[in-house]
């Protein structure tokens, strides 16, 4: 089993309670639009990290991170991208990689809504885990923990840090 703490859309701006709450994962995992380096090599120094790049991310973090990350995990096919969309309403070039060959779980960011929802018809489920940085739309910053183990997605929590800009 393990457990993996995901987020996106830091923009540059890591909230120190993430440590707190990334504690006890053994991953973490990011969406993309990353916002910097130095950011990104704190994650690394404090779990297993991956990621990737998002469309704010500059032409370094592009050549670190790739655009889609395609994995296994405790026997679940994970997809990562950064903009990809959600069930009913992915992106062109998303939904053809997932109609070709289905994940389990499906991730991506870009959008700064929290959305955690099944595709039925795919057999996967999707999860935006909204935005923890402070730029953006959103109101209230978010980050999701779960575990994975035995091809199972379970005991995902939602976090909230506050609103943004505090």
């Amino acid at each position: 089993m393990k457990k993996i703490g995901l987020l996106s859309d830091t923009h540059g701006f890591l909230d120190e309670r993430i440590f707190q709450y990334f504690g006890p994962c053994d991953e973490i995992w990011h969406g993309g639009d990353i916002g910097n380096m130095e950011l990104a090599d704190r994650l690394e120094a404090f779990r297993p990290f991956r990621a990737v790049y998002g469309n704010i991310d500059d032409p370094a973090m592009q050549r670190r991170f790739p655009l889609d990350l395609r994995f296994e995990c405790e026997g679940v096919d994970v997809f990562i991208t950064h903009i990809g969309g959600y069930p009913g309403k992915y992106v062109k070039r998303v939904r053809d990689i997932l109609r070709a060959a289905p994940p389990r779980l499906y991730i991506c960011g870009h959008s700064h809504i929290l959305k955690v929802m099944p595709d039925k018809p795919l057999g996967l489920l999707h999860i935006n885990p909204g935005a923890c940085g402070n730029e953006g739309f959103h109101q209230v910053k978010t980050i999701v923990r779960f575990d994975l183990d035995g091809g199972r997605i379970s005991n995902l929590e939602v976090i909230e840090l506050g609103k943004r800009g505090m």
